[in-house]
């Protein structure tokens, strides 16, 4: 029997080995998009054309709401940036918010979780009950708060990320808290936490060693699920005008803000790319997600399974003498 391949042990490869039909599809589109997004962040630098804030080249200012064309391909903004450049390096800003919002949110949810769930009592209580409270707080209102809170409203790069990943992880905790304490309540009862127990291992070990290396398989899915929510969050504060200085960074909402007085006199390209950019970002990291969340439902799992099946063992599946070979009496 052959081993498999590391490439064939990597998380996603595997997803996308197992997944058939429409569920596939859904999985590549969501790859395609989430990779293009990221190389246009990592890379925002050698693909722009132009700087964000930059307003002037060779030949002069750029000039404001100019049309597309060989210069500019998407053509300028209100402010007379180029549309293209802010678009690829609005991508690197919201890659920033993505990575700092999803590391503090798993990073505090996972301590939490697993001190909750293994501890009990009235630790457990309490962090519940701030769990529920925090689910009541609206996600856009929290950040706008936190965003006035920390910078005032308009901010630089690192302020106005930081505002926005601190608004998206109050909420997010919660998620991670839920599951990591759920499985930990769960993996505290197994035979082996006993043993350890039994031969003096100390508690943080238990906790940091045993329990909360079994306690994670799930994270990966609602980080992919919540990383759409946090660039949906960073949008719609730069929309309502809490975002970062268009001096300081790239942002596709306050580019769309900006855009929609042109809008209503025909000037569709100042809109229409930072739009696609947000709905197109926010739909990969979905079509990622629902995937790797479906393929790891073991109902679905099953359901395709079942649809591999020929008419045969159909219709031998239907027959009492199977059911009775099996062990099965009816």
């Amino acid at each position: 029997m052959t081993k498999p391949r590391l490439v064939d042990r990597l998380p996603v490869v595997h997803q996308l080995r197992q997944s058939v039909g429409l569920q596939r599809g859904m999985l590549v589109a969501g790859l395609v998009l989430t990779l293009l997004f990221l190389v246009s962040a990592v890379f925002a630098p050698i693909l722009a054309p132009y700087g964000f804030s930059q307003l002037s080249g060779p030949d002069g200012n750029f000039g404001a709401q100019q049309p597309p064309g060989a210069e500019h391909l998407l053509g300028t903004t209100v402010g007379g940036y180029d549309v293209l450049s802010r678009v690829i390096w609005g991508a690197q800003t919201a890659l920033y918010v993505v990575i700092v919002a999803i590391a503090l949110s798993v990073f505090l949810g996972i301590l939490l979780g697993l001190v909750s769930g293994y501890l009990g009592g009235w630790v457990d209580r309490v962090l519940v009950v701030i769990a529920d409270a925090i689910y009541a707080f609206p996600t856009l209102l929290l950040a706008i708060v936190v965003a006035i809170a920390i910078s005032g409203g308009q901010s630089g790069l690192w302020p106005g990320v930081l505002a926005a990943a601190a608004s998206i992880t109050v909420v997010f905790i919660p998620q991670y808290f839920r599951v990591v304490r759920a499985e930990v309540v769960r993996v505290k009862a197994e035979a082996f936490i006993e043993s350890a127990k039994v031969i003096g291992a100390s508690t943080p070990r238990i906790m940091f060693r045993h329990v909360l290396r079994n306690s994670t398989r799930t994270l990966p899915l609602i980080v992919t699920l919540n990383a759409s929510e946090a660039i949906s969050t960073m949008a719609a504060l730069g929309f309502l005008g809490f975002g970062i200085q268009p001096t300081a960074a790239a942002e596709w909402g306050y580019d769309l803000n900006k855009s929609i007085s042109d809008v209503a006199a025909g000037i569709w390209w100042t809109a229409i790319p930072p739009g696609i950019a947000i709905v197109l970002t926010v739909l990969g990291v979905t079509l990622i997600g629902e995937s790797l969340n479906d393929l790891a439902d073991p109902r679905l799992r099953a359901r395709r399974r079942a649809t591999k099946q020929t008419p045969a063992d159909a219709v031998a599946a239907t027959q009492p003498a199977s059911r009775e070979f099996m062990g099965e009496v009816e």
